[in-house]
């Protein structure tokens, strides 16, 4: 008996915890269950061919809004090729709305409902024992077609249970490669919070689990150099005594890898979690924070409340100690939010200068309050995943679209983190962030820039492009201090047009720079701010040089940058 559980994963540094933990909770029918991973960047009819040529007794998809159509095409094809393959189906995507579901999907015969791992070990010992199809009807959890492939008549089991936590085993101790993937790892499932947007708003209880198993199973990526575990728990410090525990656990055991990523609620966070966090290395932890919205009626509507001071305080306090990356979340298209509204709501988070500010946009989910209010607050959303918002009754398609040009734009020019000092000097020109991005994203749109791939210096040059056509900033500085951050990020190979010829500095390069490619030495006329420092007031043009050493060896541990020291030239020859 070979059971396939398949993952079409969005990226291939991204691993599917699901099926790893269906297999591990499958005990002792672990043998007979084999897992194959994917991504969306594999053509379907790839994946249909690998499918086919193992040759499963039994296939199980795991479904989320990015892989679904995917997954339809595939189980439909497959249908046609194995026609007796029975083809089950799990996930937040398939576990709503299952008579739908099924009539959408001829070549689903089953769904498992909500949380899987007991009805997948059921359905395991079901097929590796051969039991027979009255038995089905006897495990919680499921949906499946009371007579086979063709039978519109669907039969839905009572509900399962929900499984504690620490019943399920370590599930990644035959995961071989982790170089360049991100494992993810749940500590807790549910969360206190009713968010009208989310699915987990429908989680009746908080699970955790056991704390001494966390510490032994986090070990196992802290000893093999795991870069980056995320944690998958939807609100991680919704209980403080498990949250100080892990926390004061990973401080006291790093080896100075292992990044964790964790999404929190800002308003949460006690004094005594912020000192601790405020004592880590740089790197050792980031966070993830959803603001969403900085509109009151909106924030109520959607069941959340934290207030924007709340957050500014936390977030500053953070900031201000340097060494905790940050990323804040905004959603664009929820209720009572319209443009104007929007526009405040990203200038006011954007203001506190995360790391990243990820502007995503509302996907109206099968199952969520959202989904069941959308008629009355006028959503018009696609059909098809990721079911993206393109109206409501506060903001039209129209305005939806010039969201969607600051977002490119916040994600070129801002998170990308490859034009710091750039941003900072236009910040104290531009007040009005959001007003800047989309200004800049219009420019690109009229030049016909859009959708094309754009290397880092083409990006420099649309930028000097559309800062000349502005007229409000010198572009000699602002020439200057996009050399900076091209040297800042890396030792670039080609230089931009704008930047004087190396054979000037010659003598001191080859004097200095004794590293090779590990060190660049650049003359300037400005003092340009360093990461983690604020600028106020635009730099002025000096009367002589000076000359910065970019050190790539030595990078700054949170941002990436290389550590940079400047030389008066009389220091240097």
């Amino acid at each position: 008996m070979k059971i396939l559980l398949t993952a079409i994963n969005a990226k291939y540094i991204h691993s599917n915890l699901a099926v790893y933990s269906l297999r591990a909770y499958g005990g002792k029918f672990k043998d007979s269950i084999e897992i194959r991973e994917f991504t969306i960047n594999h053509r379907s009819e790839y994946i249909l061919q690998e499918i086919y040529k193992i040759k499963p007794d039994v296939l199980c998809f795991s479904c989320y809004i990015w892989n679904y159509p995917y997954v339809w095409e595939i189980a439909a094809e497959i249908h046609k090729l194995l026609p007796d393959l029975p083809v089950w189906a799990g996930g937040p995507e398939v576990s709503f709305c299952i008579s739908d579901t099924f009539l959408e999907n001829p070549g689903f015969y089953g769904i498992m409902i909500g949380e899987g791992e007991a009805s997948f070990l059921e359905l395991a010992e079901h097929y590796c024992e051969g039991k027979g199809q009255e038995n089905l009807y006897d495990i919680k959890g499921i949906a499946f077609r009371r007579e086979g492939y063709g039978s519109e008549e669907i039969h839905i089991t009572e509900e399962r249970e929900p499984l504690d936590l620490s019943s399920i085993p370590f599930c990644y101790e035959d995961l071989e490669d982790f170089n360049h993937r991100i494992v993810y790892y749940e500590s807790s499932r549910g969360c206190p919070f009713r968010c009208s947007y989310c699915l987990s708003s429908l989680e009746k209880s908080m699970r955790f689990r056991d704390l001494e198993m966390v510490k032994r199973e986090l070990a196992f990526f802290i000893e093999r150099e795991v870069p980056q575990v995320k944690f998958v728990d939807r609100t991680f410090n919704c209980n403080h005594l498990h949250a100080m525990e892990i926390w004061k656990w990973i401080g006291e055991m790093d080896r100075g890898i292992t990044n964790f990523h964790f999404e929190i609620a800002a308003d949460l966070l006690t004094k005594e979690e912020l000192a601790l966090l405020a004592s880590f290395r740089p790197g050792l932890v980031q966070l993830e924070i959803g603001v969403q919205s900085t509109n009151e009626k909106t924030l109520r509507e959607i069941r959340r409340t934290a207030s924007l001071r709340q957050i500014e305080d936390v977030v500053m306090d953070i900031r201000d100690v340097g060494n905790i990356h940050q990323h804040l979340d905004l959603i664009a298209g929820l209720p009572y939010e319209g443009f104007d509204s929007f526009a405040r709501s990203f200038r006011e988070v954007y203001a506190l200068k995360p790391n990243q500010l990820q502007l995503g946009f509302l996907k109206v989910l099968k199952g969520s309050f959202i989904y069941e209010k959308q008629e009355e607050y006028g959503i018009l959303y696609k059909s098809l995943p990721p079911y993206e918002v393109m109206e409501t009754k506060w903001l039209s398609y129209g305005e939806l679209l010039s969201i969607k040009l600051v977002e490119e734009m916040l994600e070129v020019y801002y998170n990308s983190g490859q034009f710091e000092v750039t941003m900072k000097c236009l910040d104290v020109v531009y007040k009005d962030s959001f007003g800047f991005f989309l200004k800049l994203g219009e420019f690109y749109e009229g030049k016909g820039y859009l959708a094309m791939n754009h290397s880092r210096i083409r990006r420099c040059e649309i930028l000097l492009e559309f800062l000349q056509a502005e007229g409000k900033i010198s572009m000699d500085l602002v020439m200057e201090s996009l050399l900076f951050d091209l040297y800042y990020r890396e030792n670039i190979k080609s230089r931009p047009i704008w930047a004087i010829n190396p054979s000037v500095f010659a003598q001191i390069t080859r004097k200095h720079c004794k590293n090779g490619k590990l060190t660049h030495i650049e003359p300037f006329f400005y003092h340009f701010p360093r990461t983690g420092e604020r600028l106020e007031i635009l730099p002025e043009r000096l009367k002589e040089e000076i000359y910065v050493e970019f050190d790539y060896k030595n990078r700054d541990a949170l941002h990436h940058q290389a550590k940079v020291v400047e030389y008066r030239k009389e220091e240097l020859i």
